[in-house]
């Protein structure tokens, strides 16, 4: 079984296999790349293949991804949407510090545009800290308050939301048009379920983040043998499966590699028959 090759996001038509920008900083996601030639030569490659959704923030290194994205791809192709986020800063320790007031929000637009070299942003993401790596429940009127009066500046195009829970995502569109979410979300890691289809319902975008995050060794051994008898890597089985789960989910699977590249958009093609999905659903529920 295939699915659908792309999604309306953004007033744009995109190619759902995107590309996450966050492995071409440094160790960490802190400083410069080991081999800037390599970060270079992966983001050409993988417009090249197609790709024209690219997720990135100007706290990814800090600074580091945009100003390759910019070295690499300025000036841009007309088709290519690139999504940001900001909502953080880096501590000298390479820390994940919130940066949550309309100051920082503000401060963090324009280092994106001057990094991006843009004179707006197409989509900004409002990353709420919650648990840092877990979303929590809170009130984020002002944090979107502040995106949304950047929108009005035309600073901004589009508002997007990372972190967040569904009572948070209903709070936000109170407050502006949401046209993405980006969570935590993968095969075992389905707390989101509900909130995919509401959101798939409305017509907005969502965006996982850690597609082999959070297995424990049962169910990484149960995906291995899995993939294995697909002819697939487990990697590309579970970017498949989330291809599949919903026609608007959107991947943004990173790599500094290029052969690593084109093996992941090769999971776009996979087919899944219905006893693999049906033995790819049991890993869920494996303990």
């Amino acid at each position: 079984m295939l699915y659908p090759a792309t999604y309306s996001f953004a007033g744009r038509t995109i190619n759902r296999m995107g590309y996450g920008a966050m492995q071409l900083a440094g160790p960490g996601v802190f400083g410069p790349p080991k081999d800037k030639a390599a970060a270079l030569a992966v983001l050409r490659e993988a417009l090249a293949a197609g790709v024209n959704h690219i997720d990135t923030s100007d706290f990814y290194g800090p600074h580091i991804t945009n100003r390759i994205i910019q070295e690499a791809l300025h000036p841009y192709p007309e088709d290519l949407l690139i999504v940001t986020k900001v909502g953080a800063v880096r501590g000298d320790d390479a820390a994940w510090l919130p940066a949550q007031t309309a100051a920082d929000i503000e401060r963090a637009v324009h280092d994106n545009l001057r990094n991006l070299r843009q004179d707006a942003l197409d989509v900004v993401n409002m990353r709420i800290m919650g648990n840092v790596h877990a979303p929590s429940e809170a009130s984020i009127a002002r944090q979107i308050e502040a995106l949304a009066a950047l929108q009005q500046r035309g600073l901004v195009r589009h508002i997007g939301l990372s972190n967040v829970t569904a009572a948070q995502v209903r709070e936000a569109q109170g407050i502006a048009e949401i046209v993405c979410v980006q969570n935590h979300y993968n095969l075992v890691h389905r707390d989101d379920d509900a909130l995919i289809d509401a959101l798939g319902q409305q017509g907005i975008a969502y965006v996982p983040f850690f597609p082999l995050g959070g297995f424990t060794p049962i169910q990484s051994d149960e995906l291995n043998r899995i993939a294995a008898s697909a002819g697939a890597t487990p990697m590309q089985l579970a970017l498949a499966w989330l291809l599949h789960r919903a026609p608007n989910i959107l991947l943004i699977p990173g790599t500094s590699s290029v052969a690593h590249l084109h093996e992941n958009l090769k999971a776009a093609r996979l087919p899944l028959p219905d006893a693999v999905l049906a033995e790819l659903d049991r890993i869920g529920k494996a303990a």
